[in-house]
């Protein structure tokens, strides 16, 4: 599943060099994540970096793009060039 930015965003810009897949960019009022490149983190990290460092939580799964384990991390494979 992607993750999703929402309204609570305060574009403090942590978030965002913290994506090993630079889906992260900033929007035209908030933050947001690209769904095709957002991994969780899979295949970098044991958790979402960007949501470790939200300093106001404003970061969840996105409902919209359900993804499981193993499609998270076929698309790792397929982003890093190792698919």
């Amino acid at each position: 599943m992607s993750l999703l930015i929402d309204d609570n965003c305060i574009n403090c810009d942590v978030c965002e060099p913290e994506c090993p897949n630079s889906a992260i960019s900033m929007g035209p009022n908030i933050y947001v994540i690209d769904p095709n490149l957002c991994t969780e983190c899979v295949g970098h990290y044991d958790t979402p970096q960007c949501m470790e460092v939200c300093p106001v939580d404003c970061i969840s799964k996105d409902p919209e793009h359900a993804e499981s384990a193993e499609q998270l991390q076929s698309k790792f494979l397929h982003l890093t060039g190792q698919a």
